[in-house]
C-alpha cells in the first residue's frame, strides 16, 4: 500500500481537530498573494471566475486549485498553498466555482461535488491557451473530491503529471451522515444558511424555481440537497448525487500519481472516506493520514500548513 509517512506535530492546542479546523477557517491570515481574475466563459452560457497567482520567474508548470463547499479562491488554505506554491516556482490558478467569486452565477445550476465538466473546462482551456507543459490538480475537501473524480472517471491529458486532494469526503453520503451528528452542528448550520442565502438570490432570477415554501423546507443539508442540488443537476434525489459524485468508487482507476491526505481526526470524514482497500490495489495512489488536522486544518509552523509542505514535496517527485 503507498503510504506516504507523516510526521506532522502541531502544537498542543492544534492537536484538537475541531480547534484546528476553525482557527484554519476563520483566523490565519495569508498576505502577499497578487492574483489577477480572468473570466473563463463556459460553452452552456456560464463562467467561471480564475484567479492567477505567479511565480517570480517563468515556468511552465501551474496547480490549479479547488477550494471546498462555500469556499473561493481567497479563503486562506488557497491563498496559503497558491503563496507556497508561487514561493516554490510554480504558478496557480485558482478557481472559484459557479457562484463563488462575489457574483451569482447566470444558470440555475450551480456547483456541486462531482461537477466534472467544469474542471475538465478549466484544463482544456490552459491547455489551448496558456503555454504551461506540466499541470498539477489541488483540491481541498469538496474540490478534493472533484479532482479524484475527474482523474478516475476519464482518460485525463498528458500534461496533468500529479494531484493532491486535502481533507477529501470520499464518500459523499458518509461524510453528510458526519456533518449531520451532533459534533459538527455547528460547522453544518454555518453552510447551511451560506447555501439558503445564495439560494434566496438565484429565487431572485428564477422565480418559477424556487419559492418561499420550497426554502423553508430545508432544515439540513441533505434538505438542501434534495430540494436544490440533485434537481437542479440532474440527479434523482440528494442519495442519487451522493452515490453518483462520491470519488470513492473512481479511485482505482486513477493512473496520474495522487496523494490524499486526510486527518484522522476530521470530524468531517467517516470510516468510508479514508481509501485503504483503493489504495491497496493502485500503487498511484497515495495516502497521508496524519493522526491530528481537522478538516482543512493542519496548522504548521511559520504560518503554513502541512499539506502545503507535504504537497509540494510530493509533486516535486513527479516534476
Amino acid at each position: 500500500m503507498p503510504l506516504y509517512s507523516s510526521d506532522y506535530q502541531p502544537r498542543f492546542i492544534f492537536k484538537n481537530g475541531h480547534i484546528s479546523t476553525i482557527y484554519s477557517g476563520l483566523f490565519r491570515e495569508v498576505e502577499g498573494v497578487q492574483q489577477i481574475r480572468e473570466r473563463l466563459e463556459l460553452a452552456d452560457g456560464d463562467f467561471l471566475d480564475l484567479d492567477w497567482s505567479f511565480a517570480r520567474k517563468k515556468t511552465d508548470k501551474v496547480v490549479v486549485l479547488l477550494h471546498g463547499l462555500e469556499g473561493n479562491a481567497q479563503r486562506p488554505y488557497m491563498l496559503g498553498s497558491a503563496k507556497y506554491l508561487n514561493t516554490k516556482g510554480l504558478d496557480c490558478c485558482s478557481v472559484n466555482f459557479r457562484g463563488c467569486s462575489g457574483e451569482t452565477n447566470r444558470l440555475f445550476r450551480s456547483y456541486h461535488s462531482g461537477a466534472t465538466e467544469d474542471l475538465d473546462a478549466v484544463v482544456q482551456y490552459i491547455l489551448s491557451d496558456k503555454k504551461y507543459r506540466s499541470i498539477f490538480l489541488k483540491g481541498f475537501s469538496l474540490g478534493g473530491n472533484m479532482a479524484l473524480k475527474y482523474l478516475g472517471e476519464r482518460t485525463v491529458p498528458k500534461s496533468i503529471k500529479g494531484a493532491i486532494g486535502i481533507s477529501v469526503p470520499c464518500d459523499l453520503h458518509d461524510s453528510l451522515l458526519q456533518l449531520l451528528k451532533f459534533k459538527n452542528t455547528l460547522y453544518a448550520k454555518r453552510f447551511k444558511n451560506h447555501l439558503i442565502a445564495k439560494l434566496e438570490e438565484k429565487k431572485k432570477s428564477f422565480p418559477e424555481l424556487l419559492s418561499d415554501s420550497d426554502i423553508k423546507k430545508i432544515k439540513t443539508l441533505k434538505d438542501f440537497d434534495d430540494l436544490y442540488t440533485s434537481k437542479a443537476h440532474g440527479f434523482k434525489d440528494a442519495i442519487d448525487y451522493y452515490n453518483t459524485c462520491s470519488s470513492q468508487q473512481f479511485l482505482a482507476n486513477i493512473k496520474t500519481p495522487t496523494l490524499i491526505v486526510n486527518a484522522l481526526n476530521d470530524s468531517f470524514l467517516g470510516r468510508n472516506c479514508y481509501p485503504l482497500k483503493e489504495a491497496e490495489v493502485n500503487p498511484k495512489l497515495f495516502l497521508n493520514l496524519p493522526k491530528y488536522g481537522g478538516h482543512v486544518g493542519f496548522p504548521d509552523a511559520q504560518n503554513l500548513s502541512y499539506p502545503e509542505k507535504i504537497g509540494y514535496k510530493f509533486l516535486k517527485e513527479t516534476f
